[in-house]
C-alpha cells in the first residue's frame, strides 16, 4: 500500500476524486464493507461510468487513501484516507433538545456524587456511540487520601512489585514500583504486615512521618530490606503525585458493544486485541491526558497512535473543565475506525461541557453547555 504525502490535501484531488473518495469513505462507515465501483455508480450521484470510477479509485489507492484485498475488490479507506476525510468532509450531525435533555437527565439522576455522574457519563457514551465510553478523572475526583486497612506486597515478575492498598471503605489500589536488587519473599511480607499494622485506620500521609521516624530509630524490627522496601513506597505514593499515574482514574464502559455486529474473524482479533489495549489503563489514561493541551476535540485514528496500531481503534476525545475553566480531565469513545464520526464528535463534545458543568455547578454559577 502506497504511503501518503505528509503534504497531500484534499486540494490535490479534483471534483470527481473528491466525489468518489467522500462516497466510498461514508459507504464503508455505514457498512463496514468495501465499495465497489458498480454501488458508485448506481449510487445516484454524478453519473459516471464505473470505467472511470475504477480508474479514479486507483489513483486514490496509489495516493494511500484507499486500500483492497485485491486488484478488483471493492475499496476501503486507510487510516490515512480516513484523516483525510475526518479533517476535510466530514458534516457534522446535531444533537437534538430532546437527546440534549436526556443526557442532563441521565447524568442527574446519578445523583451529586462526582464519580457516581462520571461513571454513567462513561455508560452513556458507550450507549449512544457504540463503542466503549472512557472517563479520565480530574485529579481531585480520585479518592486516594482515605483511611486504610490492609497493605500487601506481590512479587510480580522479579523486576516489579504490586502493592495492594485495601482502604477502610473498601476500595482497592493496584500500585506498581520496582523490585529492588535482592529483596526475597520474607521481607515483602514483613514489609506489608509492618505497614498493615501502623496504617490501619490511618491516612498514609499522615501515618507517613511516624512510620519513618520508627524506621531511623532502629525499633521496627525488620530487615533492612523490608525498610528500604517501605521507604521507597512511602515516598513514592505520597506527597505531590504524577499526574499520568495514580491520582488519576480511568472508568470505561461498554466494552461489550464492541463484540456487536463483528463481520469476520478478523473483526474479532481485532476486538481481542483492542480489549488487551483497554487493560493498559495507564497507557491510556496517559493518552486522554494529552487533551490537556488542546482546546477541543481530538481524533485518534488506527495506526496515528502506537498504542493502537495493532488493534487498529479509534479514539475521539473531548477536555472538559470546572468552573474557573480549568481542564480537569476527559471525556471519549473508543471503538473500530469505522464509527460513527458525524455522530460520535457532537456527542463526546456536548458530554464533555455536560460533565464539566455538572462538576462545577455545586462550587460555581456556571453557564449551561452551548448548544
Amino acid at each position: 500500500m502506497a504511503q501518503l504525502n505528509p503534504h497531500f490535501s484534499l486540494s490535490d484531488l479534483d471534483s470527481r476524486a473528491r466525489w468518489i473518495f467522500r462516497d466510498i469513505v461514508e459507504g464503508y462507515l455505514e457498512t463496514g464493507l468495501p465499495v465497489g465501483s458498480h454501488t458508485l455508480a448506481l449510487s445516484g450521484g454524478v453519473k459516471i461510468s464505473p470505467a472511470t470510477i475504477r480508474n479514479t479509485m486507483a489513483d486514490l489507492t496509489r495516493y494511500g487513501l484507499l486500500s483492497s484485498a485485491h486488484v478488483s475488490a471493492g475499496r476501503i479507506p486507510t487510516h490515512q484516507g480516513l484523516r483525510l476525510f475526518v479533517d476535510g468532509l466530514l458534516q457534522l450531525g446535531d444533537i437534538s433538545s430532546q437527546e440534549r435533555t436526556a443526557f442532563k437527565s441521565r447524568l442527574s439522576s446519578a445523583g451529586t456524587a462526582s464519580d457516581q455522574m462520571l461513571e454513567e457519563a462513561s455508560s452513556l457514551l458507550a450507549g449512544l456511540a457504540g463503542g466503549a465510553g472512557l472517563v479520565l478523572t480530574p485529579h481531585e475526583a480520585v479518592k486516594s487520601d482515605g483511611a486504610l486497612r490492609h497493605v500487601e506486597f506481590v512479587n510480580l515478575d522479579g523486576a516489579q512489585v504490586l502493592v495492594v492498598l485495601v482502604y477502610a471503605d473498601g476500595r482497592i489500589e493496584n500500585r506498581l514500583m520496582p523490585h529492588p536488587p535482592g529483596v526475597l519473599p520474607s521481607a515483602l511480607e514483613q514489609a506489608g504486615n509492618f505497614l498493615s499494622a501502623r496504617l490501619k485506620g490511618r491516612q498514609l500521609e499522615d501515618a507517613k512521618s511516624d512510620i519513618l521516624s520508627e524506621i531511623n530509630a532502629g525499633q521496627s524490627e525488620i530487615d533492612a530490606a523490608a525498610e528500604g522496601l517501605i521507604k521507597q513506597g512511602l515516598v513514592s505514593w505520597s506527597g505531590p503525585k504524577n499526574k499520568n499515574h495514580f491520582d488519576r482514574s480511568l472508568i470505561i464502559r461498554g466494552q461489550a458493544r464492541l463484540l456487536e455486529n463483528l463481520e469476520a474473524q478478523a473483526d474479532l482479533e481485532r476486538i481481542r486485541l483492542l480489549f488487551e489495549d483497554l487493560e493498559r489503563k495507564e497507557d491510556l489514561i496517559a493518552l486522554l491526558d494529552q487533551t490537556e493541551s488542546a482546546d477541543g476535540i481530538k481524533i485518534f485514528i488506527g495506526t496515528e497512535n502506537p498504542m493502537f496500531s495493532l488493534s487498529g481503534s479509534s479514539v475521539v476525545v473531548a477536555p472538559y473543565r470546572d468552573g474557573n475553566q480549568k481542564i480537569i480531565g476527559a471525556v471519549g469513545v473508543i471503538g473500530p475506525t469505522r464509527i460513527n464520526y458525524a455522530r460520535v464528535i457532537p456527542m463526546v463534545d456536548y458530554t464533555a461541557q455536560l460533565v464539566g458543568h455538572m462538576l462545577g455547578q455545586n462550587k460555581l454559577t456556571s453557564s449551561e453547555p452551548s448548544s
